[in-house]
């Protein structure tokens, strides 16, 4: 039952929900974010308790299993439910340990990028003039420049690693922390209470990550979200192409790498690892719509 509140006419009128319970019905208005949400959910769990819920170790090899088929397949075996690969690795636990990988090279990419992003942009929307024209032009030189081709050429510089394929995704994917976050400061320092904060004597420093920073923060929140489908989109692709993490490690760019010369006697070993990528990245995508509709007063249904 809503509560209510008492009037002086001794009328009742429904009390007006919380933020939060706001946000949560134009969030859960979204049925595809909430599904998002859910497998996002999943996905978290299944990396935290990949040591526990993973029936096998990533890098135990069977000499007697060398490609066995899912085990609703002729010839499968129960004890490896989604098959094996060349050398007999469990393919579920390698998927279930690659979820644990995947997922913090996206959070450490976002955090490392939005850190960043989120600095030079509020550099470059409090101090006009050529700072700011020479942060948005060094922006604007790396988003001319197709994503992938950058992190490769980033890669090849710093030398093949799981470090170097994140710090080359987070210099691709930087430009759009500087650029929303820019364009946020400079819609809010013209504000009533920026000029209220600066008259009562409040710092560069303080306007910028107390005042106006929080006042920022939505557009980001979803960028964020956005961001880490971008990031294990990238990294899978440096892994792919053997730049990202290296064998024996479980990335799901990494295992589809390894299964290339198996696509045609041994359909799992390509198909698994390409769909546990497309349902990462469809999560967090339909996640990101979801918060940009419940956060957005535009957008709201």
């Amino acid at each position: 039952m809503a509560s209510t509140v008492s009037t002086s006419s001794n009328d009742t009128v429904p009390a007006m929900p919380g933020p939060l319970l706001q946000f949560w019905h134009a969030f859960a208005a979204n049925k595809g974010a909430v599904f998002g949400l859910v497998i996002v959910c999943t996905l978290l769990l299944l990396a935290l308790l990949a040591p526990w819920v993973a029936p096998h170790a990533p890098d135990e090899t069977n000499s007697a299993a060398f490609l066995l088929p899912p085990a609703w397949q002729e010839g499968g075996s129960a004890t490896y439910l989604l098959g094996t690969d060349a050398i007999g690795r469990d393919i579920l636990s390698r998927l279930i340990h690659g979820s644990r990988l995947s997922l913090s090279i996206g959070v450490v990419v976002v955090l490392l990028a939005l850190v960043v992003g989120v600095t030079l942009g509020l550099i470059a929307g409090f101090y006009r003039g050529v700072v700011e024209i020479a942060i948005m032009r060094v922006m604007d030189i790396v988003l001319t420049l197709p994503s992938l081709l950058l992190a490769i050429v980033i890669v090849a510089i710093l030398g093949p690693g799981l470090v170097n394929a994140m710090l080359a995704v987070a210099v691709v994917v930087l430009p759009h922390y500087v650029r929303i976050t820019r364009a946020a400061v400079i819609s809010e320092v013209s504000k009533d209470y920026v000029t209220a904060a600066r008259v009562s004597g409040a710092g560069t420093l303080r306007l910028m990550f107390s005042e106006v920073l929080p006042n920022c923060a939505a557009p980001l929140i979803v960028q964020a979200s956005l961001g880490v489908s971008s990031a294990i989109l990238d990294a899978a692709a440096l892994g792919f192409l053997g730049l990202g993490a290296q064998p024996p490690s479980p990335e799901w760019g990494t295992m589809l790498a390894d299964a290339r010369e198996f696509v045609m006697r041994a359909w799992w070993v390509v198909t698994f690892p390409g769909l546990m990528i497309v349902v990462a990245v469809l999560a967090f995508n339909l996640l990101g719509d979801g918060l940009r509709d419940a956060l957005d007063p535009k957008l709201k249904r």
